[in-house]
C-alpha cells in the first residue's frame, strides 16, 4: 500500500470547498510555474506541489493531452499552447474596472469611508477609480484627478515599492523603508491637514508594484481599525491587475 503523506500537498492544504481533489491537484501543477521558470523537471514539480512523483506523472498525462502542459525532448515540462489560447481570450475580455470597482465598493461598505485606486503616472499619481463615502463630509477627489506622488498615503506607497524611486537617495528613505517593512502607510495630514489616509500596495503577478488602494477620511473620523479591510482589499486585487 502507498505510504500516507506526512505533509499535505499544496492542493490538499487549500482545497476548493465542494470541488474535485484531482482538479485541485492538476491546477496546483500549473500554479507552481513562475515568471522565472521556462521549464520544470518532474522532481521540481513534485517538490513544489508536495505531491508524489507517481501522482504528478498521472496528472501530467491529462494536462499534456489537453495541451495545458508540454513535455520537451529533455524530459522537462513547459506550459502548453492552451495557456496561450486562453490568455488571448482573457486579454481581449479583461476589464480592470470590473475587477477593481467591486473591491472598492466592498471597502466603502465595510468602513463607511471613501476608497480609491491610484497608479503612478510620470511624476504624479492618477486616481484611476474612486468610490465615495456615503457621508456628506468627505474629501472630494474624483477619478481622473492627478495627485502628488511624494505626499499622501497612496503616493507614499507607490514611491516606497517602486524599485528605483523607493530606494533613491533622499530625505524620505527611512520612511519608505518602514513602509516596505510594514506593508502599508497610514497618516493624517500628509497631503492635507484635515485628511487622513490608509494605503496598501497592489502587486502584479511578477511582484512589481501595480497600484495603491487608498482609504481616505476626514481627520476626525480616522479609525485605525480600518487598516485590516484596506489590506484585505489590496490582497484581493494583487495578481489580478496588470
Amino acid at each position: 500500500m502507498p505510504r500516507k503523506a506526512v505533509t499535505k500537498s499544496v492542493a490538499d492544504a487549500d482545497a476548493a470547498e465542494g470541488g474535485v481533489a484531482a482538479v485541485d491537484r492538476a491546477m496546483s501543477l500549473m500554479a507552481v510555474f513562475t515568471p522565472a521558470d521556462r521549464t520544470l523537471s518532474l522532481g521540481e514539480l513534485a517538490e513544489r506541489t508536495r505531491l508524489y512523483k507517481s501522482t504528478v506523472l498521472r496528472l501530467l498525462a491529462s494536462l499534456e493531452h489537453a495541451q495545458w502542459i508540454r513535455r520537451l525532448d529533455d524530459g522537462r515540462y513547459a506550459l502548453g499552447a492552451e495557456v496561450a489560447r486562453l490568455h488571448s481570450i482573457y486579454s481581449a475580455s479583461f476589464s480592470l474596472e470590473q475587477v477593481v470597482m467591486p473591491v472598492l465598493r466592498d471597502l466603502v461598505a465595510a468602513t463607511g469611508e471613501s476608497a480609491a485606486y491610484h497608479v503612478r503616472q510620470g511624476d504624479a499619481r492618477l486616481c484611476l477609480y474612486r468610490v465615495d463615502s456615503p457621508h456628506p463630509v468627505r474629501d472630494h477627489i474624483r477619478a481622473g484627478d492627478l495627485l502628488p506622488l511624494d505626499r499622501g498615503s497612496g503616493g507614499r506607497v507607490l514611491m516606497a515599492f517602486d524599485d528605483i524611486l523607493g530606494h533613491a537617495p533622499g530625505p524620505d528613505q527611512a520612511l519608505y523603508a518602514r513602509i516596505r517593512q510594514d506593508g502599508y502607510f497610514a497618516a493624517t495630514g500628509d497631503r492635507l491637514s484635515e485628511v487622513a489616509g490608509i494605503s496598501a500596495p497592489v502587486f502584479l503577478l511578477s511582484g512589481g508594484i501595480a497600484a495603491a488602494v487608498t482609504l481616505t477620511a476626514p481627520a476626525h473620523r480616522y479609525n485605525p481599525d480600518h487598516l485590516a479591510p484596506v489590506l484585505q482589499a489590496a490582497r484581493r486585487l494583487t495578481g489580478r491587475v496588470g
